[in-house]
């Protein structure tokens, strides 16, 4: 028996934890924690338990005595990832293996800025115009530079996971129509304006060209068979298309030979005038990873966890042209003791 943990993963890590299961060589026996109590994944976990509210060393203090108190063999973190790849071998040392990549090129990649640098140079791969800026009077200047070629611009923090703070700024909005439509990410220049007058600095603040075109993701991993790459392409509905465009497998090989990443990641394009813009890696296993695995008839998952324990396994990848969604279905969530 393996003893996997994961801690505090999005809910459709359901699905992740599901495939990771599907193993031939032994049972793989998943425990779950999480800040919020009823996290639906515990439904899928064999053990489950809520976390505390900690930060810093004290939280992988926690994670080390979790995983003495618990026999855990593997650690799949979402949670401070990053801090915990810079302390993985404290966590060796106890006898537990980490599913991340080394912290060295962590700390590069989960910064935007300086991803798009350590990037920059590859031929090959095309790096959207950019600015970083952590005052008013720096927005105000990229902002008109770029708008000197570019119809539309946006904004991202440098710190961020999910895109959540991504905005499209547009010159107007219509209120009315915002009354009866939802509007997304898009937010007024005033808006933003008075947003950032209101604090002399803030965190670091990426400016760009807004890419309209769609958005693709490639769920990642590199064997000792081969790269894995599985491409979606996605719009504004829930279907996506999964397709083996050379251009883009091309792209996220330079990628991947250039960032040596061992472990599932996920590299994100978006289309422009028919040329496709990195955009960044998320060194994790992506909230879409169940679409990509069932398209292509391949289970990164379950190859990753064999991977980081010392088992090679065979796979195919089906490279037909498909469309996946997905569909909710309600659960009654279970509450382990």
């Amino acid at each position: 028996m393996l003893r996997v943990w994961f801690n505090h993963w999005f809910s459709t890590s359901y699905k992740i934890i599901e495939m990771m299961k599907e193993d031939k060589n032994e049972e793989i026996y998943v425990i779950g924690s999480n800040r919020q109590r009823y996290a639906i994944i515990q439904n899928v976990c064999d053990e489950w338990y809520e976390e505390p509210d900690l930060d810093g060393e004290d939280y992988i203090t926690y994670c080390l005595e979790f995983c003495r108190q618990h026999s855990v063999d593997v650690f799949v973190p979402r949670r401070k990832m990053v801090e915990i790849s810079k302390n993985k071998e404290r966590f060796s040392a106890i006898g537990v293996k980490v599913l991340v990549d080394d912290y060295s090129i962590l700390k590069i990649l989960n910064d935007k800025a300086s991803a798009y640098e350590f990037l920059r140079g590859c031929q090959g791969i095309s790096i959207p115009e950019y600015a970083i800026v952590n005052d008013w009077a720096g927005f105000e200047t990229a902002y008109g530079k770029l708008k000197e070629n570019h119809e539309q611009i946006c904004m991202k923090f440098v710190q961020d996971e999910g895109g959540m703070s991504f905005r499209k700024i547009v010159d107007h909005v219509d209120q009315f129509n915002r009354l009866r439509y939802y509007q997304g990410a898009e937010i007024e220049f005033e808006v933003v304006r008075d947003a950032l007058k209101s604090k002399n600095q803030f965190d670091d603040l990426m400016v760009m060209p807004y890419l309209p075109g769609n958005e693709i993701s490639v769920d990642c991993l590199s064997t000792p068979n081969g790269l894995i790459a599985v491409a979606r392409v996605k719009g504004s509905a829930r279907h996506e298309k999964v397709a083996f465009d050379e251009k883009i497998m091309e792209m996220t090989r330079i990628v991947l030979e250039k960032t040596k990443l061992q472990y599932p990641c996920n590299v994100q394009y978006k289309i422009k005038d028919e040329i496709p813009y990195f955009l960044e890696i998320n060194t994790r296993m992506s909230g879409g990873l169940q679409m990509s695995c069932l398209a292509a008839e391949v289970n990164i998952p379950n190859i990753a966890l064999n991977k980081l324990i010392g088992r090679d396994i065979s796979w195919e990848i089906n490279q037909t042209e498909r469309m996946v969604s997905y569909i909710e279905l309600p659960q009654l969530i279970q509450k382990f003791k």
